[in-house]
């Protein structure tokens, strides 16, 4: 009947070898760090912080005199954006500085099979 009567279900599933599992890990591996590396929390901090300051500086720049006057003569838009810019430009930057570990070497089976 089945090869194995008190699990019917292994019966079902194909025979993974070593070798298979091993490839089949290394890919999910590779893939989990790029998705790292794309989702780094750094660059969406980062990013939004300068789409956010470049639009509040924009808009500090264009401020009439009765804002300025409300903020008791500072024009706190323009000072907001250029600090959201340059926080932006510095999480961007630290990226570009210290990006996330690169993906160990993939193991070949060869490799593991010598260790």
């Amino acid at each position: 009947m089945s090869e194995h009567p008190e699990h019917p279900e292994r019966s079902q599933h194909h025979d993974y070898s070593e070798r298979d599992v091993l490839r089949e890990v290394t890919e999910l591996e590779n893939k989990s760090a790029t998705a790292a590396r794309l989702f780094d929390i750094r660059r969406i901090i980062g990013g939004l912080f300068v789409v956010y300051g470049v639009i509040v500086t924009i808009v500090g720049l264009t401020d009439d005199q009765a804002a300025i006057d409300k903020a008791e003569g500072v024009n706190i838009n323009l000072w907001t954006g250029l600090g959201m810019l340059l926080l932006g430009l510095f999480f961007l930057a630290w990226l570009k500085l210290r990006p996330t570990a690169p993906p160990p070497p993939p193991i070949t089976v060869e490799d593991d099979l010598r260790e």
